[in-house]
């Protein structure tokens, strides 16, 4: 009975381990069979990151940069020597709240201010970042294909780090 039982496992085991094995010879020939249409790809990410360094080094800040997907997933992040440890969740935080609210971070900070329309969104969602840094990246189509959040200089240092990063994207 134990011979049996032991042959059924093995048998099982077998093939769940062929089953792994060919989904992953099958995804490392055509990774393409993965991938959202629209959405962003990590050189697309990478290109995002270089241009908001490029920008942070250009005002003399060390900065956390975070790149999400279309779907609001971490993708890509950098951290710059020295940058800040407390700006690397306010980076991401930052990306997300960008995509998930389809507006630039200023923009939302803007209708956050007491007396707005989402005064106190910040609050509600535990995430929601609700001053700039985060900007849609949207590519030559207009379509969204992710987000950018950068954080560790001024509002307005990270602003423009932030759509330097944007705009590398934006001709794709």
């Amino acid at each position: 009975m134990k011979r049996v039982a032991m042959t059924k496992y093995m048998t099982v085991l077998g093939m769940v381990l062929a089953f792994c094995t060919a989904g992953t010879a099958w995804a490392e020939k055509d990774g393409s069979r993965f991938y959202l249409p629209g959405d962003m790809t990590m050189a697309q990410a990478h290109k995002a990151i270089e241009a908001a360094v490029k920008q942070a080094n250009a005002q003399d800040t060390l900065m956390n940069v975070a790149v999400v997907d279309a779907g609001g997933n971490l993708k890509a992040f950098a951290r710059m020597d020295g940058a800040f440890l407390a700006s690397i969740d306010i980076s991401i935080r930052k990306a997300r709240t960008a995509r998930s609210l389809n507006m630039s971070t200023l923009q939302l900070a803007e209708l956050a201010k007491p007396g707005g329309e989402l005064y106190g969104i910040e609050v509600v969602d535990g995430g929601t970042m609700i001053f700039g840094g985060g900007e849609l990246i949207v590519n030559r189509s207009g379509q969204v294909i992710g987000a950018i959040g950068v954080s560790g200089g001024s509002v307005a240092q990270d602003v423009a780090a932030a759509k330097a990063g944007a705009a590398a994207l934006a001709a794709e």
